[in-house]
């Protein structure tokens, strides 16, 4: 069966819509899949969705309760999530041109919808601001870090910017508040393995050839508190929080690290003190050399 790859429902309210490709197999109706596919919703959920028409299939045709299961077919529909907490801080827009814009991205705020996150996202405010659908993110940041962010505007030159990543030619430097210890020697360039930790999505060094690897060095020193320049040349998950809590430094108000605590829900009072201060590389499409910089502060504990 010759299937769209692109959606047959337009961007809602900076939302693009999601897919789900059917199995082979064989259910008595699209609804029964549904109720085996998502145990954790109610079927009077499912089933609303199917009667106010809410979900289309890939040639746009509007489903229903009584509508057939198609095995190897594509569904679309748009993602709802239980009413989220607006995140009480502003990106700023550092750059644009007719390929490139640049966030600044705050703290806490996600950069794309993802699990509980659809609007309060970077992507999703920069799309309704803007009004360009297409606008996609060439990189990513953790939720809890603040700092630049790169974006592509046009859907032809995102494999251009994209390749400054994967191949390494892309200058990353970050900053960080985190307690002082005399006695580590900077600047070092510390390497080590990482690997999820078991049954956890928290990352931990281990025996092993290194993956990761970041330089670090002093930048000023506070009484009991210290602010560190980190210039990782790799980008495994959580890596600098992970390389600073292994050196027994780990990033003021980090929940992850070096311990897992509990989820601390709307609580924005705590900010990770971790920036990504600037980016700099040799644009593909123009040669120019280019350097971005976040005009942020970082918090020192009082």
């Amino acid at each position: 069966m010759s299937k769209r790859r692109t959606s047959p429902l337009p961007h809602r309210d900076g939302i693009a819509p999601s897919f789900l490709q059917l199995p082979a197999g064989q259910w008595p109706d699209l609804l029964t899949f549904l109720i085996t596919r998502f145990p954790h919703m109610s079927a009077e959920i499912l089933r609303g969705r199917l009667e106010r028409g809410e979900i289309v299939d890939h040639q746009g045709e509007v489903l229903n309760v009584a509508s057939a299961y198609q095995p190897n077919g594509r569904i679309w529909y748009y993602r709802e999530v239980p009413e989220e907490t607006p995140v009480p801080f502003a990106e700023h827009i550092l750059y644009q041109d007719e390929r490139l814009l640049v966030a600044d991205k705050p703290h806490f705020l996600a950069c794309i919808p993802a699990g509980r996150y659809l609007q309060e996202t970077l992507l999703t405010r920069l799309r309704k601001s803007l009004g360009a659908p297409d606008i996609a993110p060439i990189h990513r940041l953790d939720r809890e870090t603040a700092g630049i962010m790169l974006f592509s505007l046009d859907p032809a030159c995102r494999a251009g910017y994209h390749a400054l990543f994967s191949e390494r030619n892309v200058a990353k430097e970050y900053e960080a508040i985190a307690p002082y210890r005399a006695d580590l020697e900077l600047p070092r360039v510390h390497r080590s393995f990482m690997q999820e930790q078991a049954g956890m999505f928290t990352m931990e060094e281990a025996e092993g050839e290194p993956n990761s690897e970041t330089y670090i060095e002093l930048i000023e020193v506070r009484g009991s508190w210290a602010r560190y320049r980190l210039k990782p040349h790799t980008g495994k998950k959580h890596q600098l929080r992970t390389h600073l809590s292994a050196l027994g430094v780990p990033i003021l108000n980090d929940p992850w690290y070096p311990e897992l605590l509990p989820e601390k829900g709307d609580d924005f009072s705590r900010p990770l003190q971790l920036l990504a201060r600037s980016i700099e590389f040799v644009d593909p499409f123009t040669g120019e050399n280019r350097r971005f910089e976040s005009p942020r502060e970082l918090s020192w504990p009082e």
